[in-house]
Order: structure tokens, then sequence, then C-alpha cells
């Protein structure tokens, strides 16, 4: 497998993200959406870095199931969202391929009663987003492949590499 990211230059990029997010929550009820699963390395990673009082909240969202590798009908479970009435929310993930799970997300938080919600990725797949969603903060652009690791998947394997790397086409088509 090719790295395409090292795990040192993903937490130098974290360090930097926290540096341009942290001013805007400051004095402010704030709470981090974390998307599972993909985005619990880079969430946990992202908050130690944050020195504002924060909640963190999780939501279950998945347009990708076992092996596929293109994305299907959107599953949102939310039951285990915290309340996120009367907060300005992060909405944290872990790649913005299309952009159909976060456009979702995004509204869904707003009826839950989000005062409002920014969304920060850590990869933004090039050539790739159909649905229209404003990135606020993005760690990474990278090329139009299949990536793993650092939260990443492929059939539920590879997430806990502490890169992201290439799949090879061999091992997923």
């Amino acid at each position: 497998m090719r790295v395409l990211l090292s795990e040192q230059q993903i937490q130098n990029r974290i360090a930097e993200l926290a540096d341009a997010i942290e001013p805007g929550y400051r004095d402010l009820p704030f709470t981090i959406v974390g998307v599972l699963t993909g985005s619990l390395i880079f969430v946990a990673d992202l908050v130690r870095r944050l020195e504002v009082p924060l909640r963190i909240a999780l939501i279950q969202a998945s347009s990708y199931r076992g092996k596929a590798t293109s994305a299907g009908e959107l599953h949102i479970a939310s039951e285990i969202l915290a309340d996120v009435r009367g907060r300005h929310v992060l909405l944290l993930d872990d790649i913005l391929d299309t952009g159909q799970t976060l456009k979702h997300l995004v509204q869904h938080l707003i009826g839950q009663g989000a005062l409002s919600v920014k969304i920060c990725v850590l990869l933004r797949k090039q050539g790739k987003q159909v649905h229209a969603v404003d990135i606020d903060f993005v760690g990474f652009e990278i090329p139009d492949e299949f990536v793993v690791g650092y939260g990443l998947d492929f059939n539920d394997e590879y997430r806990n590499l502490p890169y992201i790397g290439v799949l090879p086409k061999e091992m997923y088509e």
C-alpha cells in the first residue's frame, strides 16, 4: 500500500486546523459532532488540541456499506446524537466525496435546533463533489483514489492505520 499522508503530516495539519477553528468558538456554546465511524480518530486528535469548552457528540451516517466503493442510499442513525439545540455545531467527517452525507447532516442538525453548523473534513477528494455543501475547514485535498487508514476503511478494515494509504485496485475490485 502506498502512503499518501504520513502520520506526522496528519498530526501537523490537525494542529493547524485546531488553531484555525478555536478562535471562532470562544465564548460560544460549542458542540463537535463526529460522523461515525470514520471520523473517530480525527475527532479524538482534534478535540485534544482545542482549548475551548466544548461538547462531543456522534451521529452515524453512511452511504457506503460493506465492500461498496461508490455511494449508495444514505442511512442516518441519529438516536445517539446528543441535544444540539441552542448550540453552534462543528460537523467533523473523515472525507468529502460526493457531499451527499454532509448535505443531509447539515439539514438534520439545523432541524434539531443547532444555531449554526460549520463543516470540517480531514480529506476532500478532488473532482468528486456533486452535492452543494460549503466546507469551512479542510485538512487535505487528495486525488480521486481509494484511501484507507486513520479512520477510513474498506469493508470495516484498515481504520487503525496511523497514516492514510491508497488501497491497490486489486484489493477492492
